[in-house]
């Protein structure tokens, strides 16, 4: 039997979807191949094990090339109104040229926005800070003219999508999975607008699973395509903190918004900072970093004074009168405090507490957290 007739791009989608080849072999393949991947496909094994980094399993790989399911491929995109992009295609992010591993194709649907982008990262379990920056630097960057790209994961990673789309702006989610699998599940409202006010990317085939191998691989797209990245709390040992190592071995900016110096959370923006990462106030602090390299469509007037903290005015206590001040007075210095705490600073009865707790949360002056303390907002 003949084999079948593919075209360049068909066969560079079965390339992609290949287990146990990465990018990096797959542009030794294509460089050696004349950067014919019908080529490649037609070639012997004998032929393929000369090409570094070509060992026996990704030459088993290779050799099952016909088992890929290809027409179910295409029929899961057409279905969905999306495109395998690859190298060639205008729309392929023009960032990720500049990075050593770069996809070999990316799965896209929606519409992949031509804005600069700038990823915005951070821990699955963010404080209620850490979840306000994210959402306030995200909306104050797309007004600017950014389009903002993080993995639609938990936590810091939503609320900057969140963020960008309440302000009107444009945002792309790369997955660490298949199109089709959206993961968290309560993500699938977020995933839909995703697609109709930009795009959702992944190098990886319809069906496959996200794992620790496809979630690293998925960061370095999210930094590769950006100008920086910008990481909103994470732990000493977080994911984003691997996002931020490829930013700064693909040469891209990198960025870190400080916490509280005893929150678990922001140890490793601390650490980042430490390091030389780009202090991060407000998105103007960011826009003036990169004002150099980046034509700015758009800069709303308002995003200067508002954004720098000496523009900003000070919550004040005496916005409250009575028990309430005197509760509001306990959190001055952005203290998280339990009910027991009070008793060592103010002289109220339990149920007068009580009550000025819960005005002030109605309030939206206070917010009682997971393990039952309060934080003022």
């Amino acid at each position: 039997m003949s084999e079948p007739e593919l075209s360049s791009r068909q066969a560079l989608l079965i390339l992609n979807g290949l287990r146990r080849v990465g990018p990096v072999s797959l542009t030794r393949l294509l460089d050696a191949f004349g950067n014919d991947p019908g080529a490649i496909l037609r070639a012997s094994r004998p032929e393929w094990m000369r090409i570094k980094g070509i060992g026996p399993e990704a030459a088993d790989s290779l050799q099952s090339w016909a088992d890929f399911p290809l027409e179910k491929e295409e029929k899961n995109l057409l279905q969905r109104n999306g495109a395998f992009l690859v190298r060639d295609d205008d729309e392929y992010p023009a960032l990720l040229h500049e990075i050593h591993d770069s996809p070999l194709g990316l799965y896209r649907l929606g519409e992949i926005p031509s804005e600069p982008c700038v990823a915005i990262v951070g821990t699955r379990k963010p404080t209620l800070y850490g979840t306000g920056m994210a959402r306030k630097l995200a909306g104050d960057l797309a007004q600017a003219g950014f389009c903002i790209v993080s993995g639609m994961a938990r936590g810091i990673d939503t609320a900057a999508h969140e963020g960008a789309l309440a302000a009107g702006g444009k945002t792309v989610a790369v997955l660490g999975s298949g199109l089709d699998i959206i993961y968290p599940p309560e993500n699938l409202d977020l995933f839909k607008r995703i697609c109709g006010q930009g795009a959702v990317l992944s190098e990886f085939p319809f069906g496959r699973r996200a794992d620790r191998q496809s979630f690293p691989m998925r960061n370095r797209v999210v930094s590769g395509m950006c100008e920086g990245v910008v990481v909103v709390e994470s732990a000493s040992a977080g994911g984003s903190l691997i996002t931020a190592r490829f930013a700064g071995e693909q040469g891209r900016q990198v960025f870190a918004v400080p916490g509280r110096v005893d929150q678990p959370s922001s140890a490793g923006c601390h650490q980042l900072i430490r390091d030389g990462a780009v202090l991060v106030r407000s998105a103007m602090d960011l826009v003036e970093e990169l004002a150099a390299s980046i034509r700015f469509p758009s800069i709303p007037p308002q995003l200067d004074h508002e954004n720098h903290p000496e523009n900003s005015p000070e919550p004040s206590i005496s916005s409250y009168e009575g028990n309430e001040a005197l509760v509001m007075h306990c959190f001055a210095d952005g203290a998280i405090l339990r009910i027991d705490d009070f008793a060592d600073l103010m002289d109220l009865a339990p149920h007068e507490l009580q009550a000025s707790l819960s005005a002030l949360e109605l309030k939206r002056a206070l917010v009682r957290r997971a393990d039952g303390r309060f934080e003022a907002v």
